[in-house]
């Protein structure tokens, strides 16, 4: 049974004396997407507010894409060449052939205004300016005492600074309520986003933005189900009830979220944050990494080492893949960088070492 917990520490909570909660202040997330009704490629984009990464997407070849930026100032930057990301979506969405659907999320380091050069003949372009660093603060109340899933302590998305009224149609009808479905598979993905971060719950924010955004790709909520930071941090990914069991109803299904088109449903999804192409995850995240997929696939009574025909359940689509599997195995990306899906082997191993305890 997957359970989730609040349990004592000798950190200092910010609480006061007696009280179960308390408050801390984060920043609203800003956002502001382009008409892209015009030319995308023939007009200087101003944003309202400082620019910390740009999000886009387009259907067509994933090579050739790349944006400068321009500065309160007036000083333009140089032309950098974007590197796409993970291909994610709705489950029963028509689907996309994967190799065409690119999406970037680009650090624009609080620019107000950006260019962008696109490949011949890219199309259904969307494009969106967020900031969730410099926002107005909003008060938010949070549990005193950490608060931990199969033991493992992480962050709520409250703590985070998750806005739940993005889940929402302005009609107040949920965009994509929750569904649940018996675990099959785990998947490992990373996010594309720079190293180093030294702001990563800002970053968390800032690509919930972009997946939830009505304008943007519209999943309804984050991605993943939990996404791991440099330092080792477990975040709270999509929603998944008031039960307070991250990722799972009160029954231990998984809730299915949009990491894997076409196979998310009973595919639970963690995401490391950062790039992994050529650079390898430090050793704080790696080791969240292989004891949070340890004590899922226990939970789950799933074989680390095993292979499966992953069955979804939504439209019986099908695919032989490990059950520890990288984005890759499911879909034509780059995802999870290929330091990080060459680890995987070994990772495998490390899991089902701390399963067989």
């Amino acid at each position: 049974m997957v359970s989730a917990t609040t349990s004592p520490s000798s950190e200092p909570s910010g609480d006061s004396a007696g009280s179960s909660r308390h408050i801390e202040s984060i920043p609203e997330t800003r956002a502001k997407a382009a008409d892209t009704t015009e030319d995308v490629q023939r007009a200087v984009h101003r944003a309202e507010s400082p620019i910390q990464y740009l999000g886009l997407t387009w259907i067509g070849s994933k090579r050739g894409a790349s944006v400068r930026f321009h500065q309160e100032d007036g000083a333009v930057g140089a032309w950098h060449d974007l590197h796409t990301g993970c291909a994610g979506g709705v489950d029963g969405a028509e689907l996309i052939d994967s190799a065409r659907a690119a999406s970037a999320l680009v650090p624009a380091g609080g620019a107000f205004g950006y260019e962008l050069s696109l490949p011949d003949g890219a199309e259904s372009v969307r494009l969106i300016a967020i900031d969730a660093k410099q926002g107005p603060m909003r008060q938010v109340a949070l549990p005193a005492e950490p608060t931990r899933v199969l033991g493992q302590r992480y962050l709520s998305r409250a703590a985070w600074g998750a806005d739940e009224t993005k889940r929402f149609y302005e009609d107040g009808t949920e965009s994509s309520p929750p569904k649940y479905y018996p675990v099959q598979a785990l998947s490992v993905h990373h996010t594309s986003t720079p190293n180093n971060d030294a702001q990563p719950a800002a970053t968390v924010r800032t690509i919930y933005e972009e997946h939830a955004s009505k304008s943007m790709k519209d999943y309804g909520d984050i991605a993943y189900h939990f996404l791991i930071d440099e330092a080792g941090r477990v975040y709270e990914g999509r929603w998944s009830g008031e039960d307070g069991i991250p990722a799972h109803d009160k029954e231990g299904n998984a809730v299915t979220a949009f990491h894997t088109l076409g196979y998310n449903s009973g595919n639970l999804g963690i995401a490391l944050l950062g790039t992994f192409n050529e650079q390898q995850p430090t050793d704080a995240a790696r080791k969240t990494l292989v004891r949070l997929l340890a004590r899922l696939a226990k939970a789950h009574k799933l074989d680390p080492a095993a292979n499966i025909t992953f069955n979804n359940p939504v439209d019986n689509a099908k695919k032989n893949v490990p059950v520890i599997s990288g984005h890759r195995d499911w879909l034509a990306t780059e995802c999870p960088g290929g330091t990080l899906y060459g680890g995987l082997p070994a990772l495998r191993s490390e899991v089902a070492a701390l399963v067989t305890r």
